[in-house]
């Protein structure tokens, strides 16, 4: 997919930062996401990873609408959360997109009554995130697009079972994980949730 085919707001950002052209793994995947497939995207460290999500989320979600979010981002730590939302804010500009992070470091109570005002983009710890939904602080019911960045982090103080459980919670959703290598424990997903997955591979 070319930046052609991408919202204005974005496209102009993109260029303010010197982006004109996907680069290798852009090309590959960025026509994939869009078409709502669902993907394993292995790469490594500085390939575009980071950046292709958030290409792919603002321009699948374009503008704010209601008060559910529609993408939800796992990442491994509140560093994590705050550094995604700071580039999300970067390539969101000139859009009303509402982005919001949860992360342990920040009072439950205060964080279920900001995600009820609403917000179309929530970048979480899976810990935190099944906290709040089971005290029912958020509805996942609306959500099209569930991502993990950098996926290493799962197999660390039983993220990977958190983050399983969250499928079993929303309904028809895209599913797209970002990894610097394939993990044997990924097939389980591929056995459940993410049976009609596909690995796209770039080298070192």
């Amino acid at each position: 997919m070319s930046f052609k085919k991408i919202i204005e707001p974005l496209k102009d950002n993109l260029q303010q930062n010197g982006i004109t052209e996907p680069n290798p793994l852009q090309t590959k995947i960025l026509s994939k996401i869009k078409g709502g497939k669902n993907l394993f995207v292995i790469a490594p460290k500085n390939s575009g990873k980071t950046t292709s999500i958030v290409i792919s989320v603002i321009n699948k979600l374009k503008e704010a609408f209601e008060d559910a979010p529609r993408a939800l981002i796992f990442v491994k730590d509140k560093e994590e959360a705050l550094n995604l939302a700071e580039i999300f804010n970067t390539y969101k500009r000139g859009t009303d997109l509402r982005v919001y992070c949860a992360y342990e470091e920040h009072n439950l109570e205060l964080q279920r009554e900001e995600l009820y005002l609403g917000t179309d983009i929530v970048i979480a710890t899976p810990k935190r995130l099944n906290r709040i939904f089971y005290l029912n602080g958020i509805n996942l019911n609306k959500l099209q697009m569930c991502i993990v960045e950098d996926a290493e982090f799962l197999f660390r103080n039983n993220n990977f079972a958190e983050v399983t459980r969250t499928p079993e919670s929303i309904g028809r959703c895209q599913y797209l994980v970002f990894s610097d290598k394939f993990d044997d424990r990924f097939e389980r997903w591929q056995d459940s949730f993410m049976h009609l997955s596909e690995t796209i591979k770039m080298g070192k």
